[in-house]
């Protein structure tokens, strides 16, 4: 009787070490379980983190500036004003707003006049201008008109002071008008040297513009500055020396020999400008003055 209990405690014994055996298996397969469950959510929640960071849970995307409109063109009616030119439209969009972007008018008055276009504070006119001058817009035009405000007038074909490119576009960069008490030494509202829009009516600009060869300032400034002249301001002064004949419209603003030709205005790429440096005075201007363009 004893060796048969002895040999059913041995095969209980040996059933409860497979049972713990089992069990023990068990709890490390559940661990091992466990433990993959735990790396792939770490790993899940690092990939969402990272899909986070970069705006994929977002409920509204991201705008891409790269394809916002810069500046509007509007449609002018050639069949209305005969005197405009059709050469199509600059484009809307990828237009540089940051730097200058030299421009040279070439006459047959002298050596060439150099601009800087201001592209932050008149990029739609820079790119008009840019635009105009890549179709020949300019070449072989004359500059009509020497303004009572001491400024020569060019960049319309038709020499009238209505002609243009069969589009036009909004103000940029109007001057502050002065004070009612401006203090001395106050800078003129259109600085010696300073290139500005001219519209006929104000503020559907085209292609015309204005060289300042004089200090200008006016209460009611209506002319946008686009940039300044940098090289060739005795060019400009020299035009504007000519003398001047009625124009037909009871203007005495025409030059008399009718003879200022653009025969080139052609346009570089962009250049950043340094906001550090001092902008060094148009040639032939006053090296340091208060009204200096």
């Amino acid at each position: 009787m004893a060796s048969s209990r002895d040999r059913q405690r041995k095969l209980a014994r040996a059933k409860l070490d497979r049972q713990l055996a089992r069990r023990a298996a068990a709890v490390r397969r559940r661990r091992q379980i466990q433990a993959g469950v735990g790396v792939a959510v770490v790993l899940v929640l690092i990939v969402a983190g990272s899909a986070w960071a970069l705006g994929a849970f977002d409920d509204e995307p991201k705008e891409n500036t790269a394809t916002e409109d810069v500046c509007l063109w509007t449609p002018q009616d050639a069949t209305a004003n005969t005197n405009l030119k059709d050469v199509g439209t600059p484009a809307t969009q990828g237009l540089p707003t940051d730097g200058v972007r030299p421009m040279t008018v070439t006459t047959n008055q002298g050596a060439p006049i150099t601009v800087e276009l201001d592209l932050a504070g008149a990029p739609c006119a820079a790119a008009s201008i840019a635009h105009l001058a890549s179709r020949s817009f300019y070449d072989n035009t004359k500059c009509h008109e020497i303004t009572a405000e001491g400024a020569v007038r060019c960049g319309d074909p038709s020499g009238t002071g209505l002609g243009g490119p069969t589009y036009s576009f909004y103000d940029e960069n109007v001057p502050t008008a002065p004070s009612a008490s401006p203090a001395a030494g106050q800078p003129a509202t259109y600085p010696k040297g300073t290139v500005a829009m001219v519209a006929n009516p104000p503020g559907a600009n085209g292609s015309q513009f204005l060289m300042f060869f004089k200090d200008f300032t006016t209460a009611d400034p209506k002319y946008p500055i686009i940039g300044r002249v940098t090289g060739g301001i005795d060019v400009v002064a020299k035009i504007g020396a000519k003398p001047t004949v009625d124009n037909g419209t009871g203007a005495k603003v025409k030059p008399k020999d009718d003879d200022v030709v653009v025969q080139s205005l052609t346009i570089g790429e962009p250049v950043a400008q340094a906001t550090s440096a001092p902008t060094p005075p148009a040639s032939g201007a006053p090296a340091a003055s208060p009204s200096a363009g």
